[in-house]
């Protein structure tokens, strides 16, 4: 029996290897320039190429947007292992994701788990399918870190609930069709329980926005603000006033996701990038000091790769460990702090430019100030490291 399955693997990863060669575009196997060169989907979607939509249209009928979701939910019905190959092909050969959502990458695990079947066939596959672009309304003006203190009332009005209150940091709340929120429904018990998850369309009357404007000069956030806003009673997702676990189970996925665990976009090796950009001599980096510094991020990031690879086998047997998610999300957002410090620091001068010129789009400087923010959203890295020394390391207090 294991001989056929090894068999059976072989022979998924051999004609997945060969369907992404033919269908995937060459020019989506280059590393995504900026978010604008991301495909979102949602109710005004607009491809940025026709490669981009021949790419997309090709994985939706493969049922390979979420292959890993069941068939009835619009998913591809691969098995974890079926799965991993697919990542593992789609990385080599640099594919990009076809949509980039989070619907699938924070509420769909969410809705698996905690939705009614009626609300799982209502808004799963039309996360596949691209038709919502979802924004994540938690943290609020005075919840941030302590997200449990939110204050953003729900009042039961018999057949809907009217909501009443802002959030603050909501990425792309400027371009979301809809939000998955938490809300306050309950102020006469403890700050932890009294909150509930709600799903609530952006078009809805009283629902405006804001966008905050980031030191890096673009910003994907925005302030979202809720004035006597209805909301049908059927978008309450599990049961009401016990939000708080769904809040803390997708804030695992979130974590992962800004970690980057899963990730199939590429970039370019730092080294790659060094040898094109700085000296060489007699086939290495003139300048040591670097040299040491490329080849550490570089054991780092691999270290952290095969890490990934580790607990992902680890957790097809079942084994489980807490605050993993909080240990992909520091290492990972403080590893791209350090390659956007490591590129500016091989770009020179040039790097720190901040309005292009015809020899630099003054991209390094920018991207360096935003991979602060990734330290910071869902959780800070300060956060995070309390959670690893009282979780997965069993500190004392």
């Amino acid at each position: 029996m294991e001989t056929t399955t090894k068999v059976d693997l072989g022979n998924f990863r051999t004609e997945t290897r060969a369907w992404l060669e033919k269908n995937c575009p060459i020019s989506m196997r280059q590393p995504v320039k900026s978010t604008s060169d991301m495909y979102w989907g949602g109710r005004n979607a607009k491809f940025s190429s026709e490669d981009q939509k021949i790419w997309f249209e090709k994985m939706l009928e493969k049922k390979w947007i979420v292959p890993y979701w069941e068939g009835k939910y619009g998913g591809g019905d691969l098995t974890p292992e079926e799965n991993n190959i697919l990542t593992q092909e789609m990385a080599k050969l640099g594919c990009r994701k076809p949509l980039f959502s989070f619907g699938i990458a924070m509420l769909g695990p969410a809705l698996l788990k905690f939705a009614t079947e009626e609300q799982k066939l209502r808004y799963l596959p039309e996360i596949v399918k691209g038709k919502i672009w979802w924004c994540q309304g938690y943290s609020e003006p005075n919840a941030g870190s302590d997200l449990a203190g939110l204050q953003m009332k729900a009042q039961d009005r018999e057949d809907h609930y009217l909501i009443n209150g802002s959030k603050v940091w909501t990425t792309y709340a400027d371009k979301a069709d809809w939000i998955f929120c938490l809300v306050r429904t309950n102020t006469d018990v403890a700050k932890h329980s009294g909150i509930s998850f709600l799903l609530i369309d952006m078009a809805t009357p009283g629902v405006s926005v804001r966008p905050i404007k980031l030191i890096s000069g673009k910003s994907p956030f925005c302030e979202t603000f809720f004035d006597n806003v209805k909301v049908p009673k059927s978008n309450l997702i599990g049961t009401l006033n016990e939000g708080w676990t769904i809040a803390k189970y997708l804030l695992s996925h979130e974590r992962q996701m800004i970690g980057g665990v899963g990730q199939t976009d590429i970039k370019r090796d730092i080294s790659e990038i060094a040898k094109e950009k700085t000296k060489m001599i007699s086939g290495q980096l003139e300048d040591s000091l670097l040299r040491t510094q490329v080849s550490k991020f570089e054991m780092d990031e691999s270290i952290f790769e095969l890490t990934i690879q580790r607990i992902l086998d680890e957790d097809k047997t079942g084994k489980k460990a807490a605050a993993l998610s909080s240990f992909f999300k520091y290492y990972g957002t403080e590893l791209n702090v350090k390659r956007e410090e490591l590129l500016i620091q091989i770009g020179g001068d040039e790097s720190l430019l901040w309005v292009p010129n015809d020899r630099n789009d003054a991209d390094a400087a920018r991207k360096f100030c935003r991979s602060k923010g990734n330290t910071i959203e869902g959780g800070t890295s300060e956060i995070q490291l309390n959670i690893i020394a009282k979780r997965l390391l069993n500190l004392p207090n």
